[in-house]
């Protein structure tokens, strides 16, 4: 990808952040210490949205992935535990479920969160990562999730095959293009259809994203007129320096110039937006979380014992939860920079 790369970190940079984040040279202020400086108490307002991590099992190994997932990874949410969230999500009123993963799909539960949380009225959200349409099984996954009227938010870090096959592996984009045909021709970012087809951005390297209006309109512009594809809107995300990505960072002795970057660029007005602020995440052992984010981290909710679904009742959760305490650390600067980043792409324009 093009747009954007001119926003790096010069290669000789480093930076400490407090409390032993990380080791370098020069020290920027924690997050923690930031948010004070702004005079801001990053509080929860409420619970609108109960994204559910169903595990770390996925077709897919990308480098940048937060979540460290794989072939190979075993974590997975089983049907008590789904069913305990969408519980969580009942009592607390949510009107959108998120389903995320690994690949989520591959699941045994994943339909089965769906059709529950669609019975229940209630928007839903699934994270894919396209190829995993042509994993055995998967056959009539398109067809299911148009008949549920899924939103579907489909990861494509590139409109072009080197970026993608470099982050993704070899042979990912030309998948992905065909999985984008087939979601289209059922209806999937077709105006009018009502079935949204959103894309995300990440860049390949340690760079912050391009703006997202402008890469949106590169996006649909070069999608349709090499492949005839539609869809509904681009989120860019900024890549978190956590699990494999700072892995990817510290080998390349990036990672410290990488935090420097995202705590320079801090931007205020990103604050009232960030996702932790109506969102609770569900871990696939029934643990709880400000976001997707710290559920990797283990930064688990709950003052002296971590809060875990099926240990109190759900309307006693939501009582904690609803105007708690966000919990923050390093990495939660790259949710603030620039233009911002949450699972539903830029914060401010």
């Amino acid at each position: 990808m093009t747009r954007g790369e001119e926003r790096s970190m010069s290669p000789g940079s480093h930076v400490t952040f407090r409390k032993g984040e990380t080791t370098g040279r020069a020290t920027v202020l924690s997050f923690a210490g930031r948010l004070r400086q702004e005079g801001v108490h990053l509080r929860r307002m409420g619970i609108d949205t109960v994204q559910i991590n169903v595990g770390k099992l996925c077709n897919q190994a990308c480098v940048h992935c937060h979540v460290d997932a794989g072939p190979k990874r075993t974590e997975s949410m089983d049907r008590r535990t789904a069913e305990l969230a969408l519980e969580f999500a009942r009592a607390a009123g949510a009107r959108t479920v998120d389903i995320t993963g690994g690949a989520p799909e591959l699941n045994p539960s994943f339909r089965f969160l769906v059709e529950e949380a669609r019975r229940d009225g209630r928007h839903v959200m699934d994270r894919c990562n396209l190829t995993v349409l042509f994993e055995p099984g998967q056959a009539d996954l398109v067809e299911f999730l148009a008949e549920m009227q899924v939103e579907v938010v489909a990861s494509l870090p590139c409109y072009s095959e080197e970026n993608v096959d470099k982050q993704r592996g070899q042979g990912v984009y030309e998948k992905s293009i065909q999985a984008l045909r087939r979601l289209n021709a059922v209806g999937y970012g077709q105006e009018g259809s009502g079935l949204v087809l959103n894309l995300v951005y990440n860049p390949l390297k340690a760079f912050l994203p391009p703006p997202q209006p402008q890469l949106e309109a590169d996006y649909k512009r070069e999608l349709d007129a090499r492949f005839g594809i539609r869809f509904t809107h681009l989120y860019t995300l900024t890549n978190m320096p956590i699990a494999r990505f700072a892995h990817m960072l510290k080998r390349e002795g990036n990672l410290d110039a990488y935090l420097e970057l995202l705590a320079t660029a801090f931007n205020p007005h990103t604050l009232d937006d960030l996702m932790c602020r109506r969102l609770v995440s569900v871990g696939w052992d029934g643990f709880l979380y400000d976001c997707d984010f710290n559920q990797m981290l283990d930064l688990r909710l709950g003052r002296n014992t971590p809060l875990r679904l099926g240990e109190w009742p759900a309307s006693t959760l939501v009582q904690l939860l609803a105007q708690g305490d966000i919990r923050v650390d390093s990495h939660c600067y790259g949710c603030t920079a620039g233009a911002g980043g949450s699972c539903g792409g830029a914060l401010t324009p």
